[in-house]
């Protein structure tokens, strides 16, 4: 009644916790050589709805402007910055940013992210260096139990090349592709182009699991240079990850994107325990080219609610409460520098007194003051 659909009050740990997760990285980013980058809340509709993000207007916080432009809350971290950032000097730069976004098609509107970009880098250095990050963050968490999901746009794409796919069928088979929905997949294709690229786009769905994978396909894509080079990419990049103890490794080999920006390597993290991605990011290369020409750009953003829906302080302050009253509260304040690295805090004896380690009351007795431990 008195707020919007899909907005929310947050109190207690949702809101502690959130900001525990976002101080740790970026403690984390700071150590690794990040620097950090924040941009508006509010941006041009266009920054995100052009040919190069194709995100949905209809699913945006929007409004008109006084010159009768749309503008809308942030959807999305990643066109922002490279908005940012596309007239910056080619040189390789780490970036970190954290903080909301807002997307209808998703409960509550608004969500936290924190994440990094990476440009200039080499191929594999820069996803290499993501999925790294990702591992000392959510060490720092003391979150071990996770996997992480590699996929790459150009096995999908180079096997669609050979069907003659107009927009909407295009769209169809990819969703079809992201849904695992097989015998659609194999339909469509059939209806668009043969019988073989149809068995080979159906037989992807199911090219999920463990890196063993990859050796399977090596096999049956002998002859497929293009084809074979994507797979090594993913096979180098799960060694790096293993021999760091950088998570449980898979591999999706069927995997499509989601944005079109994305023009490389795909991953994401899930939590094992619950199965939430915790984060996910890729290579999305042709994302500068809206802005004049593509850059080497990869980097990935972290679900900063649901790791704090994880999260636990392994080594929480002691709660101590001073029991005060106006006669006694400058004295009660003096008495906080006795207890280092605890939460002191001054209550009065209405306070619910079931949440601390340590209860003390300051009395003022003929001009003396005394401490009692209750």
């Amino acid at each position: 009644m008195f707020l919007p659909a899909g907005s929310r009050d947050e109190m207690g740990p949702a809101v502690s916790n959130r900001f525990a997760v976002m101080e740790k990285f970026r403690k984390v980013a700071v150590s690794r050589g990040y620097e950090e980058i924040s941009t508006p809340v509010v941006e041009y509709a266009t920054t995100f709805t052009n040919e190069y993000v194709d995100m949905k207007l209809q699913n945006m916080l929007k409004w008109f402007n006084s010159e009768g432009e749309i503008e809308v809350l942030r959807p999305d971290w990643t066109t922002s910055i490279a908005r940012a950032l596309s007239s910056q000097e080619r040189k390789p730069q780490k970036w970190s940013y954290q903080g909301a976004v807002f997307n209808t098609n998703r409960p509550g509107m608004e969500y936290h992210q924190a994440g990094i970009e990476i440009l200039h880098m080499p191929s594999l250095m820069g996803e290499s260096e993501s999925l790294l990050m990702a591992h000392s963050f959510l060490t720092q968490l003391g979150i071990t139990d996770y996997a992480i999901e590699l996929g790459h746009t150009k096995l999908y794409e180079s096997l669609v090349q050979k069907l003659d796919l107009k927009k909407d069928d295009a769209e169809r088979l990819r969703l079809a592709m992201h849904d695992k929905k097989q015998d659609e997949v194999y339909q469509i294709a059939m209806n668009n182009g043969g019988k073989e690229t149809a068995k080979e786009l159906a037989a992807l769905v199911d090219a999920y699991g463990g890196i063993e994978i990859i050796d399977e396909y090596e096999e049956r894509w002998k002859g497929r240079e293009d084809l074979l080079e994507v797979l090594a990419q993913i096979k180098k990049t799960a060694q790096i990850l293993t021999e760091s103890g950088s998570g449980h490794i898979l591999v999706d080999l069927g995997r499509v994107k989601n944005l079109p920006y994305y023009s490389g390597m795909m991953f994401r993290g899930f939590l094992q325990k619950t199965g939430a991605v915790c984060f996910s990011g890729g290579r999305y290369d042709t994302l500068y080219e809206r802005y004049g020409g593509g850059v080497s750009a990869a980097g990935l953003a972290f679900d900063v609610d649901v790791l704090a829906e994880l999260y636990r302080d392994e080594s929480p302050m002691k709660k101590v409460c001073i029991l005060a009253s106006p006669d006694t509260l400058v004295y009660a304040e003096k008495l906080r520098s006795s207890y280092k690295n605890c939460i002191v805090d001054i209550q009065t004896h209405e306070a619910d007194l079931g949440n601390y380690d340590k209860i003390l009351e300051v009395k003022l007795t003929d001009g003396k003051f005394e401490v009692l431990e209750k």
